[in-house]
């Protein structure tokens, strides 16, 4: 299972991935472990955690751009000058 630090190095396409990758095992183990026992049954735990990292460090990235682009703007709107309406 990937680390914090190694799920941070990936590309945003590659976490996508690797979650996606996570949950269909994740399926897949809690499908074996009603029909058949689980050899290793902390897989389950591990798939969990693996799917909450990629979805923490996504959206951790989803607000830095969002909180990037709102500096951005009010930066942007303080450098401009406003028009006055001339009577």
């Amino acid at each position: 299972m990937a680390k914090a630090t190694e799920v941070r190095d990936m590309s945003d396409e590659q976490i996508r991935l690797t979650w996606k990758e996570a949950a269909e095992n994740l399926f897949r183990l809690r499908i074996k472990s009603q029909t058949e026992r689980i050899e290793v049954p902390t897989e389950l735990r591990k798939s969990r955690r693996l799917i909450a990292r990629c979805q923490t460090i996504l959206r951790e990235r989803e607000l830095a751009a969002t909180a990037k682009s709102a500096s951005e703007a009010k930066t942007a709107a303080a450098a401009k000058p406003e028009k006055v309406a001339a009577k």
